[in-house]
Order: structure tokens, then sequence, then C-alpha cells
């Protein structure tokens, strides 16, 4: 992460309270409106951009596939991933909130004047690990309900063993899961760009402030 100057100069002229706010207030902001996109009927299936696809040494595997049964569920089974990815993309939003809100104000100056998606990965350093615990069970769940899902654990873990399938897409549940997480990491980005990009269009007056200086 790189800072500038400039920037720094500018940001003398606001509180350190005023720079914490707006951070908090700017991070909210996008982890709502990227959680709200993303949970919900085809917000992973519907936006080429997240869609969880077939893990590629899977796509690779294609023919063999086939012969037990999964290539003809191929499109139920990318249906089922995205389904459970959007059903477990709610849980993200308190945790999100509740890491801007405990962001130390050291913190929240480094991440307004670093890379335009420095607030995106200071949500990944401090969240990730919750997020995977949150999205996991219900990823579970949800592919537990459809008959495919075994299907691919049994295949999956077979061609895993003869190295058919690289080993961390032989578990379903994990693969969807981390394709869950990037897909939110993505759209908290961009909508951090946005912010960076546009702060005279963000919700709250602080926020324009002080992203309006940088």
């Amino acid at each position: 992460m790189t800072c500038a100057s400039p920037a720094l100069g500018q940001l003398e002229r606001v509180t350190q309270r005023d720079a914490a706010s707006a951070l908090k207030a700017a991070l909210e902001q996008g982890a709502q409106t990227a959680v709200a996109a993303l949970g919900r009927l085809d917000g992973f299936l519907g936006n080429p951009q997240v869609k969880i696809p077939l893990p590629e040494s899977l796509e690779r595997t294609e023919k063999l596939a086939r012969r037990v049964g999964l290539g003809k569920h191929a499109d139920e089974l990318i249906v089922t991933m995205n389904r459970a990815a959007e059903a477990a993309v709610p849980e993200a939003k308190k945790l999100l909130v509740d890491a801007a809100r405990k962001m130390a104000v050291q913190d929240a100056k480094a991440v307004l004047t670093g890379g335009e998606t420095a607030g995106t990965e200071y949500f990944r350093r401090s969240s990730n690990g919750a997020l995977h615990d949150r999205f996991l069970p219900i990823v579970k769940n949800a592919t537990a309900k459809v008959g495919v899902a075994q299907k691919y654990h049994d295949y999956a873990g077979h061609a895993a063993q003869f190295g058919l399938i690289k080993s961390e897409h032989a578990d379903l549940d994990e693969y969807v899961t981390q394709k869950a997480l990037d897909g939110l990491y993505f759209m908290l980005g961009e909508e951090e760009k946005k912010i960076r990009k546009d702060p005279a269009g963000a919700a709250k007056s602080i926020v324009r402030k002080v992203f309006g200086l940088l």
C-alpha cells in the first residue's frame, strides 16, 4: 500500500475523529451496498463478474465427469453453488460493520491515503476468518439439499486421489465458500473505488468532506 504525501498534507486539516468517522461511514456504505447486491436472488448467478463456475480442474476432466453422471447435471450444480453463495453473503453485513467500527485512527488514515481498494484489503485482513466461518455452514446446508452435490463430493474425492482435480477443489463447500468470499471482496472493492472516485455521491456529508480532499 502506498501513501501520497499531497493527500497526507490535505488530511492534516482534518481531525482524527473526522478521518475515522468518514472511513467508517464509507466502508459501511460500501459493505451494505455490496452485500445487498450479492445476497439476493441472482446476486451471483446473474452477475458474470462474480458468478461461480465449475472448478477449472473439473472442467478439464469433463468427459470423466459425464461417465459418473455429473456432466448432465453441470448446470444444476452451477445454480446450486451460486444460490449457496447468495444465501451466505448477508451474514457478512454485521461482521464488516463491526470491523469498520473497531478500526484504529491510524489505520483509518492509512486506508484513506492508500490504494483504491485499501479499505477492502483491510476487511480481508481483519474479517476473512470470521466470514469464512459464517459462510461455510450456510453453504453446506444449501448444497446438502441437492443430490448432485453429493455426486460432486463422490466424484471429486476419487479424482483428487488420482491427481485429476486439484485437492482444493475436491471439497465443494470449501470451494463455494472461497468463491463467495472472492465475490464479496470484488464487490467491496468496486464500491470503494466508486466512493473514492466520486465522493460527492456518498450518502453522508463527512464522507464527501474527507474523501473530497484526496
